[in-house]
């Protein structure tokens, strides 16, 4: 199994590729790609660490040698969100960013399952079926958005404020990757139960969690820690499903069939091609299905942003 991560000199880039190298199977081989020169001795430096997963590092212009043969790529390159932005402030730089990359995926490995992690993920991953579309090679089985930052957040949240360990809680996240797009089901959590107001502000606190983050660490960066362990667990989920184990389930933000937005996150079963079945997002709390009806129109927005990118 090869799985190629684009923009591994990030902060986001290069803890993901830490989680890989101590994570992946005995045998998988790790392609780092980035624009930056250091690319090849962050390759170098993981290498030297223990373990039976070879590790090799590409720069400049050209992703093409570090995708050769990829089943897995792992796109988090791009700028990062400082105090003040929002997520569709970054659209600008980053779409270009993701349109040339996966360009380069469609000739380099068409077959290959894509992660995005770049934001806007809403918009980035409509920009990246739109360029697959045009190649000619647009299998929507084998295109995510890595949306897994959300639930961990939830997970820890919720566990944090119910006084349980977070490794028990597992909270489904609908919806899209930034602000009111992002929708906890909080209702669908076992064993735990929300006073109205917890539900409010537990779900406002995971919808502004970025935020949070991009605040503390005062004008020095996002979340590149949380989300680089996020994209390691849906990176290696998709490794596992891919392998033949079974029952591997995981959000993401994906083209289904279109009941909500053409581009929604919900569970998925993944298997050895990618997505083997959606699977129903279920019953929602009065408070969801009023959160679910309030971000559409901003999801819809989100993506026609990302399809005109491309038909430009």
């Amino acid at each position: 199994m090869k799985v190629a991560v684009l923009g591994a000199a990030g902060g986001i880039g290069q803890a993901l590729a830490l989680l890989l190298k101590t994570q992946l199977p005995s045998g998988s081989e790790l392609s780092l790609y980035d624009i930056a020169p250091v690319t090849p001795g962050v390759a170098v430096d993981l290498s030297h660490i223990p373990g039976e997963v070879t590790v090799k590092g590409y720069s400049g212009e050209d992703a093409t040698p570090a995708l050769n043969g990829a089943d897995v790529v792992l796109i988090s390159a791009g700028v990062a969100r400082k105090p003040g932005m929002d997520r569709s402030d970054l659209f600008n730089v980053n779409a270009g960013i993701v349109r040339n990359l996966i360009e380069q995926v469609a000739k380099a490995c068409p077959k290959a399952c894509i992660g995005i992690i770049t934001n806007p993920v809403n918009t980035t991953v409509a920009i990246a079926a739109e360029v697959l579309k045009k190649a000619g090679v647009y299998d929507k089985r084998k295109l995510f958005g890595v949306t897994t930052l959300d639930i961990i957040r939830a997970n820890t949240f919720v566990a944090a404020l119910k006084g349980k360990p977070s490794s028990e809680i597992e909270v489904p996240v609908i919806g899209g990757h930034s602000g009111v797009t992002i929708l906890p089901l909080l209702s669908q959590i076992s064993g735990v139960s929300f006073s109205d107001q917890e539900a409010a502000s537990l779900t406002k606190r995971i919808q502004n969690a970025g935020t949070e983050v991009v605040e503390a660490k005062a004008g020095g960066g996002s979340a590149t820690l949380s989300m680089g362990q996020a994209a390691a667990r849906f990176g290696l989920s998709l490794v596992r499903a891919m392998n033949g184990e079974q029952g591997v389930v995981e959000c993401a933000y994906v083209e289904g069939d279109g009941q909500h937005a053409r581009f929604f996150s919900q569970p998925l079963l993944l298997g050895k091609e990618g997505i083997v079945e959606y699977k129903p997002i279920g019953t929602l709390s009065s408070f969801e299905q009023q959160a679910l009806e309030g971000m559409l129109d901003t999801l819809k927005q989100d993506i026609a942003l990302g399809e005109e990118f491309v038909g430009k």
